[in-house]
């Protein structure tokens, strides 16, 4: 304590001192790290889509099923419901579903549901976050990921305008040269609902071990909405369409 008054009163005597050593500094040279390639990744989606008018929303992690499941056109039976695929916090019954019931989000569509409820058209948003699934882990797949999904709901808008869409931001995120193609596919809030795929960015199409020889990768799922979904959320289908897609960030 003696020591420490010495030096104390030794500083204060020696004003020169004190105005030449900045105090705040840090007593290490650390260096500031890099961002996750994750969120480099989903920024750059993100600004890809800003730039066309879409707009972020966000929503809670831990969401009920009826914002989950049943406003997106789940039937009560569908698969990704059971407990192999959903995490449940709390439910009333393991048989059934129940829109009470607690979950971990399975898709960030849940943010959509509570946009359309929010908001009314014209809509254009994309939701990015993270997306928890009861499935195994390997290489491949995790339990936790990332995803990004976008809706557009406005008077006459077409699958034209979902196409356009989505070869606007494939050339944007993986080239000007880039092509994709759409197929069928089928999703309970879209309809009609295609996978779209991007010419693989490895072998130029060629054929290798990643595109699986085919000279195309999946990148995500699309479909014009539902008008059950529109129905569900208070919005007139008779009046207005719309179209929705979503991705997993990990994946690009």
């Amino acid at each position: 304590f003696e020591k420490y008054n010495e030096f104390k009163s030794g500083l204060q005597s020696d004003k020169k001192t004190i105005c030449s050593i900045d105090l705040t500094r840090p007593s290490f040279p650390w260096h500031l790290g890099s961002r996750h390639p994750i969120s480099i990744i989903r920024n750059e989606i993100i600004d890809i889509f800003e730039r066309i008018g879409f707009t972020v929303s966000e929503g809670p992690e831990i969401e009920n099923d009826d914002n989950v499941f049943t406003k997106l056109n789940f039937a009560p039976e569908h698969p990704a419901r059971d407990m192999q695929d959903t995490f449940y916090i709390s439910r009333i019954s393991p048989e059934d579903s129940n829109p009470g019931d607690i979950l971990l989000r399975t898709h960030t569509s849940s943010v959509q549901v509570r946009v359309m409820q929010s908001q009314k058209p014209p809509i254009r948003t994309i939701s990015p976050g993270r997306v928890f699934r009861n499935e195994a882990i390997s290489a491949r797949a995790h339990c936790i990921f990332h995803q990004v999904e976008g809706l557009y709901i406005d008077e006459n808008v077409s699958f034209a305008d979902l196409r356009q869409t989505l070869l606007f931001f494939a050339r944007e995120m993986y080239g000007k040269n880039t092509e994709i193609r759409l197929r069928p596919s089928y999703f309970p809030f879209t309809e009609p609902s295609a996978e779209m795929d991007v010419n693989c960015t490895i072998c130029g199409g060629r054929g290798c071990n990643v595109c699986k020889y085919t000279g195309w990768l999946e990148v995500l799922g699309c479909g014009m909405v539902h008008p059950a979904g529109l129905e569900a959320c208070n919005i007139d289908s008779k009046k207005y369409t719309g179209f929705a897609f979503g991705m997993g960030i990990e994946r690009p």
